[in-house]
Parts: structure tokens; C-alpha cells; sequence
């Protein structure tokens, strides 16, 4: 299958790697492996396999980890394919949707271990300031199924059928690199990770590319393996700093100081109310650095909010 690709970007992920390698040797695709500075045995593992592999000395992040591996392949077709997940099914109907008219890419149907169809993550609305308004106060965890949270996690799409959507899940996303190449790449300033393919996708619909969901195309997917290896703290930091260069990249000013108060005033109420429920000053430390990036991105204006995140 010499005109498809993958991509796959590890960060400590030994424990799941392998697996994943399986599953893609058997669709015959060229596949390189971006280790971002693995402690765990990652690199050793993907090296014993025969991929190729680059082992990178600092954590170069998810974005820039994809860089790299669209840098080394040639092929039209590059599919993303995180570490934890394992492809199940034939990678072509992922190629045909690919050359719809104006499509940029497409992404098929992830399953967790049970086979039940991760709805709410594999496909999604962009963003809108509303929405990060929302998450940031966690009303979408306490009323999930609100209007505007149905709408964004799509939970009321028809999951049956190809369809043109705003966002497939960067976990398995076939992307056109015609497409990867006008677009100037993956933003790397989304670093380490989170929000990374869903600017990259809104950048493509802006040039008025579209981006189809194929669930013909099936992997299995566990989720979420590299961030639970992060302290509380660091996943709050890199969480809250995405979503803010994502809303000064994407959203007029007044929207980002809507989303700037939000994450400011729901950092604020959760560090009280851990603090008073643990009786100690340690989750008021912990969002300390979360409250002086909203601080700034707040005060800093729609320019200096970008500039400030960086």
C-alpha cells in the first residue's frame, strides 16, 4: 500500500505500542514511528519491529511529532494513528473518501474494548466560544446532554452512514498531504498536546475543505495512556493553554475574553472548593499558573493573548 502512510507519535507508550504496530503492518502501509523522548522502553520496542523510527532527545509535542512523520514519508495519504489505538479493518474506503471533492481528509470509527463506538470523541462540532465556556465551568459534566454540548460531541449524529463532518478525532485521521502542506503544517505551538488537530482541521474548512467520517473503517481504542502519566497539575497547564491559543487563533476578541473569564473564574471556584474539601493550599498552587494564563490572555488583548500562550 505504497500510497498511504502512518504517523504514529508515542510518548512513553510501551505498554500499548505493540499491538498498535500489529495492526498496522497488516494494512501494508509504510509506518514511522516519532518517539518523543520515551523513558519506558518506547523507542527500543519500536525499533525491534523494523519501523522506522525517530527518537527524538526533548518532547517535541503531538504537533510537532506529526511534523516530522509527514516530513519522512512521501506518500499522498498520511494517516494519524495514535499509540493505543489498533487498526481492525482495511485502510482503503479511509483513501476513497479522501478524494471526495475539496476533501482534506477523513476519519473512521473508533470502538473501546467493548466494542461500543466511542460517541462523543470520535467525531466533533469545532469548538465555539459557548462551548469552552461551558467546559471551563464543567457545566457540560454536570448537565451533558445540554443543547449546546449534544451539538458539539455530536451526540445525535447518525453513526451508520459516511458524512461530512466538522472534525474527526486526530487519533485515526487520514489526512491528504497536499492538504498538510498548504496548511504550513500542524501548529506546534500546541504543546505538548490537545487542540492541535482541531485547529489544523478548522484551518483546513476555513480554505473550504471538508473532512468525512467513514465508519466502514474500524479501530479499536483504549485512550487517554499518556496523560494519565501526567501530574494533575501539568494536564490543567497544557489543557487550559491549548484552549486558550486555540480561542485567540480562532475566535474574535470579545469571545476570547468570554472564554479567558470563564477559565479564570472556574479555576478560581475549583481551587476553593478542593482547598476547603482537602483542607489544604495545594490545589490553590495547583491552578495558580492555570489562573495567570487566563489573567492574561484576558487582559492581554486578541493579539498579545496568542503571543503570551506561545
Amino acid at each position: 500500500m505504497g500510497d498511504i502512510g502512518i504517523v504514529i507519535v508515542t510518548c512513553n507508550s510501551a505498554s500499548v505500542l505493540g499491538r498498535c504496530l500489529e495492526g498496522a503492518a497488516r494494512t501494508g502501509a509504510e509506518t514511522v514511528v516519532i518517539d518523543n523522548a520515551s523513558t519506558d522502553g518506547t523507542a527500543d520496542l519500536a525499533r525491534r519491529s523494523g519501523v522506522r523510527l525517530i527518537a527524538n532527545s526533548i518532547n517535541v509535542g503531538f504537533a510537532g511529532g506529526v511534523n516530522q512523520g509527514f516530513s519522512v514519508l512521501n506518500c499522498p495519504y498520511i494517516l494519524l494513528l495514535n499509540p493505543d489505538a489498533i487498526i481492525q479493518t482495511s485502510l482503503d474506503p479511509l483513501r476513497a473518501a479522501c478524494d471526495l471533492p475539496r476533501a482534506a481528509g477523513a476519519g473512521g470509527l473508533l470502538q473501546d474494548e467493548q466494542g461500543n463506538p466511542q460517541v462523543g470523541f470520535m467525531v466533533r462540532k469545532f469548538p465555539t466560544p459557548a462551548v469552552l465556556v461551558l467546559e471551563s465551568l464543567l457545566l457540560n459534566r454536570a448537565w451533558p446532554r445540554n443543547p449546546v454540548n449534544r451539538a458539539y460531541r455530536g451526540l445525535s449524529l447518525d453513526y451508520s452512514r459516511i458524512q461530512a463532518v466538522d472534525q474527526p478525532a486526530g487519533a485515526f485521521l487520514m489526512i491528504r498531504r497536499a492538504v498538510w502542506q498548504e496548511l504550513g503544517g500542524f501548529d506546534d505551538k500546541f504543546w505538548p498536546l490537545w487542540f492541535e488537530d482541531v485547529d489544523f482541521c478548522r484551518r483546513a474548512a476555513k480554505l473550504e475543505y471538508r473532512w468525512y467520517f467513514v465508519p466502514e473503517v474500524v479501530a479499536k481504542h483504549t485512550g487517554a495512556h499518556s496523560i494519565l502519566k501526567l501530574t494533575l497539575e501539568m494536564r490543567r497547564v497544557y489543557w487550559y493553554r491549548s484552549l486558550l491559543r486555540y480561542a485567540a487563533k480562532h475566535f474574535h476578541a470579545p469571545g476570547v475574553r468570554l472564554v479567558s473569564a470563564a477559565v479564570l473564574l472556574g479555576s478560581f471556584l475549583r481551587a476553593l472548593g478542593e482547598s476547603a474539601i482537602q483542607r489544604s493550599l495545594k490545589p490553590g498552587m495547583a491552578y495558580r499558573k492555570v489562573i495567570v494564563l487566563a489573567t492574561r490572555s484576558l487582559f492581554g488583548g486578541l493579539d498579545h493573548s496568542a503571543s503570551v500562550l506561545d
